[in-house]
């Protein structure tokens, strides 16, 4: 058994914030009180001063495995997630071979059942990521897909996504939707706007997020189907959002910390590194995406993690250059420095969303604190500062190199296991 000892528990699920102590019996919280330390306990954590919390769940996530192992791998990228304080991550599908039949789902699902934390999958949506002809969504539910995204592609054509909105409201599972319509985008991962002038180049308008969430959302609202909306980062779109789910729409959405943190002028600092699907984009519409946070519109904050080598960041040109960041190991920091330590959410709400709604998201058992639960835990101290240096992730792209952040994660806690201790991994 463990005892955590002294630490304040917040429990999103529940309201619950108390200083008070946890008992981990195996892979369960047995108890949640004051209890006195003892020879009963194989190990105590003095959990005074920090934070006991769900453990971390994200939803979207990249590993690079099958096909791009030299980036990221299920290994490197579960050592990334519990650096971060996560204890569940779900992982997108478009691998090499793409995550749209029987043997890679089972391949990736076989090397997830050994990591220590909760390792999901999605299947892909169409064969292929090629937004043509659906996958078989019947046999790669049952076989453990715990839904369908073609993450990295929007579905263009509107008669495909009303057939698969159909079929996971038949399979009772989330679809995950990429908005943004390519016709509308002259070059990707750059706003388009002050900075791609400056920089002499076209972008990717607001406008090709914004019609497709318009789209999807009502089509949302006719099936009755729960669609997620990832990534959101126009402003507008977080307007379509909340009056979707005011007409009663079975809507969710997330944001990344790179969105709620950074603007499009970011790329003229750190160039490539700051290139992403969708954009950065304006002061404005970062400002949205805070209020759709605050409100409820926006329900997840996932990471998009999405490793990529100095090869395919720095040594070509930004047209060339791919899009994506790494943010596991910076996420809970990034959302305790600019989000509640700036005022714009209480730590509580934070946490909610990352944690319980997430969970929820996938009618998963985490996520939550509860006698007889998972006991799937971080502890973190929300005051201490650190600089962003290294990374467990195989990559290390990422614009938060060299920032000083607030909230550091002590201790990642997964089926009862103590699976990264700060310093001591």
């Amino acid at each position: 058994m463990i005892l955590i000892k002294g630490g304040r528990v917040l429990d999103p699920a529940t309201g619950r914030d108390e200083i008070t102590d946890l008992i981990i019996d195996g892979e369960h919280i047995a108890r949640i009180g004051f209890f006195m330390p003892g020879p009963e306990y194989e190990k105590i954590i003095h959990a005074e001063g920090k934070i006991v919390a769900p453990g971390l769940v994200d939803v979207h996530v990249h590993f690079r495995d099958p096909g791009l192992s030299d980036l990221e791998d299920i290994q490197s990228g579960t050592a990334a997630a519990v650096a971060g304080g996560f204890t569940t991550v779900v992982c997108m599908a478009n691998t090499k071979p793409e995550m749209d039949n029987p043997a890679t789902l089972e391949y990736i699902l076989e090397k997830a059942a050994k990591m220590p934390i909760h390792v999901l999958q999605v299947a892909s949506v169409t064969e292929g990521l090629q937004g043509r002809e659906l996958v078989d969504m019947d046999e790669l539910k049952e076989l453990g897909a715990v839904g369908f995204s073609d993450d990295g592609h929007a579905i263009a054509d509107t008669s495909v996504m009303l057939k698969a909105l159909q079929k996971v409201k038949e399979l009772d599972c989330p679809i995950s939707v990429h908005e943004e319509d390519e016709v509308l985008i002259e070059n990707n991962g750059i706003n388009e706007g002050q900075v791609s002038q400056q920089l002499g180049m076209g972008g990717a308008s607001h406008t090709a997020e914004d019609v497709l969430v318009a789209r999807d959302c009502m089509l949302a609202l006719q099936t009755g189907s729960k669609l997620h909306i990832q990534h959101l980062s126009s402003g507008n779109a977080v307007e379509m959002v909340r009056f979707a789910k005011k007409m009663g729409a079975q809507v969710t959405a997330e944001a990344t910390p790179h969105h709620f943190t950074l603007t499009e002028s970011a790329v003229l600092t750190y160039g490539s590194y700051a290139k992403v699907n969708p954009p950065l984009r304006t002061f404005e519409d970062k400002k949205k995406i805070i209020e759709g946070l605050q409100d409820g519109t926006i329900d997840i904050i996932a990471t998009d993690h999405a490793p990529h080598s100095d090869a395919r960041k720095k040594k070509k040109t930004l047209q060339q250059a791919s899009s994506g960041m790494i943010g596991l190991e910076t996420s809970l920091a990034l959302g305790i420095t600019k989000l509640v330590h700036e005022g714009y959410l209480p730590m509580m709400k934070l946490l909610e969303k990352m944690t319980v709604n997430p969970a929820n998201l996938y009618q998963l058992p985490g996520g939550r604190l509860a006698e007889g639960g998972p006991a799937d835990i971080v502890i973190f101290d929300p005051e201490e500062k650190w600089t962003v240096k290294e990374f467990y992730s195989r990559s290390h792209n990422s614009p938060f190199v060299g920032e000083r952040l607030t909230g550091r994660v002590k201790y990642t806690i997964c089926n009862g296991n103590i699976v990264y201790q700060d310093g001591m991994q």
